[in-house]
C-alpha cells in the first residue's frame, strides 16, 4: 500500500448541552460529585478523548448501513461487495481476532482514521479562568417513586457546561486506490454525532454537539449541507 496523502480535519467542537464523559472513579466521597469528568491529570482541566469520538462516530455509521451486531464489525462481516461494511473497517480498522484471514486483511488494510484527543480551547479555557468561573458544572439529578412522588437516589454529577469549547482534530490516511467516499463517509458520521450525542446521558439530553469553522486540509466545509443518510 502506497501512501498518497493525510487528509487533515479540524473544527472548533461546541457543546450545546452539558457533556459527560466519566473519568471511571473508583471512590466515593461524602458530599463529593459521584460522576466526575475525564480531565487533564497535569492541567486538571477537562477533555474529550480522542477514543470517545472514534467509538460514538463507528457505532453511528455502523447503525447507519444497517449491519450494526453486538460488537463492533469484523472482518467475518464483510460480505461480497458490501461497500457500507468495507469502507467502515477501512477507516475505522478490524480487531485483532480478525487479523486470522490474510486475503481480506490486505483488502480492507490499515486503519485510516486518527481521532485525536479534544483539548478545551485556550481562549474560551482563559477566559473562563479570568472571570473565576469553573470548567464545569454539578448537576443534581434523581428518579421520582411513582407511587409516593417523593425523589429517590438523589446524586450528583459533573459535566462540562454548555458552550464550553474545544479544539478537534481528526487526520485520515489516504492510500494508493482508496476511494474518495470514504472521506465523505467520515463527514457524515461527523454530521450524524451532531445530530445524535456524545458521552453519558445522551437520552437526558447530555452531549449535543456542534461542529464550528470545520475545514478540510484548510477548506472550509459546510456539514448542515451534508445529508447523511444519501
Amino acid at each position: 500500500m502506497k501512501l498518497e496523502n493525510i487528509v487533515e480535519i479540524t473544527a472548533t467542537l461546541k457543546l450545546e448541552t452539558g457533556l459527560h464523559i466519566g473519568a471511571g472513579d473508583s471512590e466515593m466521597h461524602i458530599g463529593g460529585i459521584d460522576n466526575s469528568v475525564i480531565k487533564n491529570p497535569i492541567t486538571g482541566s477537562p477533555y474529550i478523548p480522542g477514543s470517545s469520538l472514534k467509538g460514538k462516530i463507528r457505532s453511528l455509521l455502523e447503525w447507519r448501513s444497517g449491519e450494526v451486531q453486538e460488537a463492533p464489525l469484523s472482518l467475518k462481516n464483510l460480505k461480497d461487495n458490501d461497500k457500507n461494511v468495507k469502507q467502515i473497517l477501512q477507516l475505522f480498522g478490524v480487531s485483532s481476532d480478525s487479523k486470522n484471514d490474510k486475503e481480506k486483511l490486505q483488502e480492507i488494510g490499515v486503519s485510516r482514521l486518527a481521532f485525536w484527543d479534544c483539548a478545551l480551547n485556550s481562549d474560551w479555557e482563559n477566559k473562563i479562568r479570568d472571570d473565576n468561573q469553573l470548567l464545569t458544572e454539578a448537576k443534581s439529578e434523581n428518579t421520582i417513586n411513582r407511587i409516593t412522588a417523593t425523589a429517590d437516589n438523589p446524586r450528583q454529577t459533573e459535566r462540562v457546561p454548555a458552550g464550553a469549547m474545544f479544539d478537534f482534530k481528526l487526520t485520515m490516511r489516504k492510500f494508493e486506490g482508496d476511494s474518495d467516499e470514504l472521506l465523505n463517509l467520515i463527514l457524515k458520521g461527523l454530521r450524524l454525532l451532531e445530530l445524535d450525542s456524545l458521552g453519558g446521558s445522551g437520552s437526558r439530553g447530555y452531549g449535543k454537539v456542534k461542529f464550528e469553522k470545520l475545514t478540510v486540509d484548510g477548506i472550509e466545509k459546510d456539514l448542515t449541507a451534508i445529508n447523511p443518510f444519501a
